[in-house]
């Protein structure tokens, strides 16, 4: 029995994520759904507490899987900063406390830099704090089949001392690619989804599934 749903759905509320799988996954027919689709559902809420990305994404898949009885994939990435000792990391989603806006994440990044480190200014001029790389672990598992996938990506930048683009989300304004002289909230989401963390994971994901026979 091959994998093989037409809905998936995503353990998410961050409709910027939802909106990046659906990209990925629309070549190969699969409709992407996040928590915020789910009406109707009594979803327990997941407490993120382990300690590296892998660990809470089967956390919330499995969990929000049980609780739907359908397929369902998790993501948990984050900022990995060189200068802070790797902070956020799993903590980036509430840098800056819990529910804490995109604004005071990135606020709270930088002001940690500025009391942690010194800044360097490259050739064209542009502040850079530290070097950094975005994380992704993504787990998905299908309760019908009791079966998992995980696959993980990486992504290498650096941080920036302030914002720059408007699109993407999180702390995208100020992950820099030097090679492109753009950060990832200045990326049309076609160029991001190549290079990004996320889309670097999934792409590994999808080779599992069509090894196992997801039509593409």
């Amino acid at each position: 029995m091959t994998f093989a749903p037409d809905k998936l759905v995503i353990a998410t509320r961050n409709r910027g994520k939802v909106k990046e799988f659906a990209m990925i996954f629309q070549p190969l027919g699969i409709q992407v759904q996040g928590l915020f689709d789910m009406t109707g559902f009594t979803l327990p809420a997941v407490d993120e507490d382990q300690d590296t990305f892998l660990g809470n994404a089967a956390k919330k898949a499995r969990i929000t899987a049980e609780a739907l009885s359908i397929p369902v994939l998790a993501d948990d990435s984050g900022l990995c900063v060189e200068a802070l000792g790797g902070e956020p990391g799993v903590y980036s989603a509430r840098y800056a406390g819990m529910h804490a806006t995109d604004q005071a994440n990135n606020e709270k990044l930088l002001a940690e830099l500025a009391q942690r480190t010194q800044p360097q200014t490259n050739q064209a001029g542009i502040i850079i704090w530290s070097a950094a790389q975005f994380r992704c672990a993504l787990f998905l598992v299908d309760p019908h089949r009791r079966t998992a996938w995980q696959a993980e990506g990486a992504c290498d930048g650096v941080i920036i001392g302030e914002p720059r683009g408007s699109d993407g989300f999180g702390y995208d304004p100020l992950f820099y690619i030097p090679a492109l002289r753009k950060t990832f909230a200045q990326l049309a989401a076609s160029e991001k989804s190549l290079l990004s963390h996320r889309g670097m994971a999934s792409r590994e994901l999808i080779k599992q599934l069509q090894r196992e026979g997801l039509s593409d």
